[in-house]
């Protein structure tokens, strides 16, 4: 938790509680069914939360805009932004039903008003967003296919609506289709921990 604090000095009483929550709930609740690999769940701040936020450091959500969060697992990106956020909305989608429960009752324990889970794959979420928001689910063509129907024509951001994603290693293949909108930001350049290098954020305007 200090890592989230020294990159993120302005949080709110609110938003420190429901992050400190996550440590316990997400302990709990990986004994029962597993989100997060056993071995990991120890590394929850750096390798999940504070990796999530990334995307907070690329984009400063405006009130309202609406986030779909496609491939969620757990809830990751999508609870950390969800109350880096809380003046947006935001869905976070899965297509493994035991997943989206934990989401779920993780969101409704810290209180997060603003965010719903939902068992659902990709392909037959109807509804518009400004953002598709999602960590390493897909090659990023893939993605595109499957999310560009859902991106919302209203503007509401100083960066058009697109797709975000969190990814590591070569991305030069992943991203040949779309060099020339691409931008790529590698973490490491907010974060200093030797656990950044080589994962960046990546977005695509659609």
């Amino acid at each position: 938790m200090e890592n989230v604090r020294k990159y993120f000095k302005n949080l709110t009483d609110e938003q420190l509680r429901q992050l400190e929550q996550l440590d316990g709930l997400y302990h709990e609740w990986n004994a029962k069914i597993n989100v997060i690999s056993r071995k990991d769940i120890d590394n929850l701040y750096e390798h999940h939360v504070l990796h999530s936020m990334a995307i907070a450091k690329m984009i400063n959500f405006r009130p309202g805009t609406e986030i779909l969060d496609f491939g969620t697992g757990g809830g990751f990106p999508g609870i950390p932004l969800a109350i880096l956020f809380p003046e947006c909305r935001f869905k976070l989608i899965d297509g493994t039903g035991k997943k989206i429960h934990v989401a779920q009752e993780v969101a409704t324990a810290i209180g997060l008003k603003n965010c719903q889970a939902a068992h659902l794959r990709g392909e037959d979420e109807r509804g518009r967003y400004e953002f598709v928001v999602s960590r390493a689910v897909m090659p990023l063509p893939d993605l595109v296919k499957i999310v560009r129907k859902n991106i919302s024509k209203t503007q509401r951001n100083a960066s058009a609506n697109g797709v975000i994603c969190l990814k590591g290693g070569e991305l030069e293949s992943e991203v040949r289709l779309y060099k020339k909108q691409v931008e790529i930001s590698p973490i490491s350049n907010w974060f200093d921990e030797e656990w950044f290098k080589g994962k960046n954020v990546v977005y695509l305007p659609l």
